[in-house]
């Protein structure tokens, strides 16, 4: 019986205290902070205003022309233009020089072909001429020897010889013509060939200066480039000598705006949530224009050395502002529509 008592008092005592320690995990449980979702937190982004529709204007590159190009004019900073309007002029001085000179040359040899068409007409009516000459010598030869049974024997013997020759002459004349009027037409076309380059030429020169002349490829705004200019970077001015090929502006449409972020992989979900999207400047505070998100990566991407991906995430402005410029940064700010709802709305 006491085994028995002992036993009951052991299990009574084990229970309890169960009970107890399961009492205590659950009060301290249920005493634990609140962690917030992403869809109750706002989320703010950095990011930069791109264009959706902008092209950068580039200094042309010349063909047959080295070194630097010289600017004459370009329009002012934040001028809006039509497309096919004129955006910037470099000097043309080289390629109307280059363009006259192939031009004189162009003429000069064109001459030189009519010449030598008329030389060759000439020398090849020249060897027709003496052909039939030596074709009528050998017709006479000929003649001759069939009077050879009444001839005397040196008389034959001549009359042969001088066929013989005749046949000799026409043969050669022939072969001669041939290769003379090869040569004729090798010389001729190697002057047409000359000729034709010089056209090249004057057509290079004249799309050169076409380029030279650089027409909007778009309505918009225009934005100068940075250059380098003395050692500093600086916007482009008349008089200065630019490299082929370097950016001198860019042109790009302020009805279409858009924000590119990167944003963590935490944060992601937010994407899909009910939001309210806001755009904020830095460069101006009081400004605060109404976004929609576009569009996100598919796949999250990380730099070396660091574990942290992120995405690249696609915001459209709902409203335009003159203050928008390309590469403008700008924080986007995410909001749960909920609690957009209870805060009183800005003027």
């Amino acid at each position: 019986m006491p085994l028995v008592t002992l036993s009951v008092l052991a299990l009574l005592f084990f229970t309890a205290g169960c009970n107890t320690r399961i009492a205590t995990t659950a009060n301290a449980a249920s005493e634990a902070p609140e962690i917030p979702s992403l869809e109750k937190a706002e989320i703010r982004i950095s990011g930069l205003v791109q264009a959706v529709h902008s092209m950068k204007i580039t200094v042309p590159q010349i063909q047959g022309q080295f070194g630097n190009l010289t600017l004459t004019n370009i329009v002012a900073n934040g001028v809006r233009v039509k497309e096919g309007d004129v955006v910037a002029t470099f000097d043309p001085a080289t390629q109307i020089d280059a363009a006259r000179d192939a031009r004189a040359k162009f003429e000069d040899l064109g001459h030189q072909v009519n010449q030598k068409i008329a030389e060759n007409r000439a020398e090849a009516e020249r060897r027709a001429v003496e052909l039939r000459q030596a074709e009528t010598d050998q017709k006479k030869a000929e003649l001759e020897l069939e009077k050879g049974p009444v001839l005397s024997d040196i008389d034959r013997l001549q009359s042969e010889a001088r066929a013989e020759g005749a046949r000799s002459r026409v043969a050669n004349l022939k072969l001669v013509m041939g290769f003379r009027d090869k040569a004729e037409a090798a010389a001729l076309r190697g002057i047409e060939l000359q000729r034709d380059r010089q056209k090249i030429l004057i057509e290079r020169a004249e799309a050169n200066l076409k380029k030279l002349e650089i027409r909007a490829p778009l309505p918009g705004m225009v934005v100068h480039e940075l250059l380098p200019r003395s050692g500093s970077l600086g916007r482009a001015q008349v008089g200065d000598q630019i490299y082929r090929g370097y950016p001198l502006a860019s042109i790009f449409d302020p009805k279409e705006m858009i924000i590119k972020c990167s944003i963590n992989e935490p944060d992601v979900t937010a994407l899909i949530a009910n939001r309210v999207v806001s755009v904020h400047f830095d460069a101006y505070p009081e400004l605060t224009l109404r976004a929609h998100f576009i569009s996100a990566s598919p796949v999250a991407s990380s730099g070396m050395g660091t574990p942290l991906k992120t995405f690249v995430a696609i915001f459209g402005l709902d409203q335009t502002d003159p203050h928008l410029l390309p590469d403008l940064s700008a924080a986007v700010v995410l909001t749960p529509r909920t609690a957009a709802n209870t805060t009183p709305a800005s003027n």
